[in-house]
């Protein structure tokens, strides 16, 4: 989009890529992203996240699920870390991304949400809880990583929304989230409807999960639940262990800090060829004599006669 200025201010708002030309835009970082890429430096790199976070409508409320897994690239950071928020009682929200956005956005979210309702002296709906997290994100224009899952129930009813780190939002039945959400919705797809029951929708959210867990690196550990009705939350944590650590079945007969030896076998070998090397202890007299002796033998090479009986030139 291009600014119109007056022009008795042209002058002034002249841009330094086209001194001739009036406009909005300015180019210097690029300029300067080029002159950096130029002197060697590297552009920044992301870092990979992992999660599988969902979100379901059922019969009476929500239900929200989470995994448990934190990953710093290809390490495990954390096994047990909690993705499932607390903006107010009648409000969760599963994030995904960078952990440190995901934590600061809904504690932030949380205090604004109490500010409103301490001023209205209502319940906060939770289309306004959806608005302000839509708001601060489209602020920063996807710079702050946090991919969220909200889920609530007012007066309204239940609510799903599905909230992108740009700012933009999807209302919907269902949602899932992260590195594992592709197996995550084939299971979702497959399996809900509007007249789940409370332990039909915890199921689905365990098997969408697990697929998300089975199905990508990035998520693992435990399955954390969050059931959300009119009554109120009830936010349960590591309802089930999805990737359990492989036991031993079997024993084995060695000893502990003990090597078996299985076969034994001694050949006999023959001494063809011994030569001895010695190495002087003063290597600059050795290099010394090595030179003068270099330069000595090849005075002695030119003296010698040759094939023809006369001295090499």
């Amino acid at each position: 989009m291009l600014l119109q200025f007056p022009a008795q201010k042209a002058d002034q708002h002249k841009s330094p890529d086209t001194p001739d030309m009036r406009c909005g835009f300015s180019f210097v970082n690029c300029r300067r992203n080029i002159e950096l890429l130029s002197q060697g430096y590297e552009p920044p790199k992301a870092m990979k996240t992992g999660t599988s976070i969902v979100g379901i409508i059922y019969r009476d409320g929500v239900i929200l699920g989470a995994d448990t897994r934190a990953t710093e690239g290809p390490i495990v950071s954390d096994k047990n870390c909690s993705k499932i928020h607390h903006l107010q009682k009648h409000i969760y929200c599963c994030g995904a991304g960078t952990a440190a956005d995901t934590e600061m956005m809904t504690l932030l979210t949380s205090a604004e949400l109490d500010m409103h309702h301490l001023d209205t002296g209502r319940t906060v709906p939770v289309v306004c809880a959806s608005m302000m997290l839509r708001r601060t994100l489209f602020r920063y224009q996807g710079h702050i990583g946090a991919a969220l899952v909200m889920g609530g129930v007012d007066r309204w009813g239940p609510q799903i929304y599905c909230i992108y780190p740009c700012g933009s939002n999807d209302k919907i039945p269902y949602a899932a989230m992260g590195s594992g959400t592709l197996a995550a919705m084939s299971v979702l797809e497959h399996g809900w409807r509007p007249d789940l029951d409370r332990e039909q929708g915890k199921q689905l959210v365990r098997e969408a999960i697990s697929a998300g867990v089975f199905n990508d690196l990035g998520s693992g550990s435990n399955i954390d639940l969050c059931v959300v009705t009119i009554k109120g939350a009830e936010y349960i944590r590591t309802d089930t262990i999805a990737s359990e650590k492989g036991e031993r079945v079997e024993k084995y007969a060695i000893l502990p800090n003990s090597t078996l030896v299985t076969s034994t076998s001694v050949m006999s070998l023959m001494v063809t060829d011994e030569r001895t090397y010695g190495v002087s202890p003063f290597p600059s007299s050795q290099s010394m004599t090595g030179s003068h002796r270099s330069r000595n033998s090849q005075q002695d090479d030119e003296s010698k006669p040759g094939p023809s009986g006369l001295q090499a030139a």
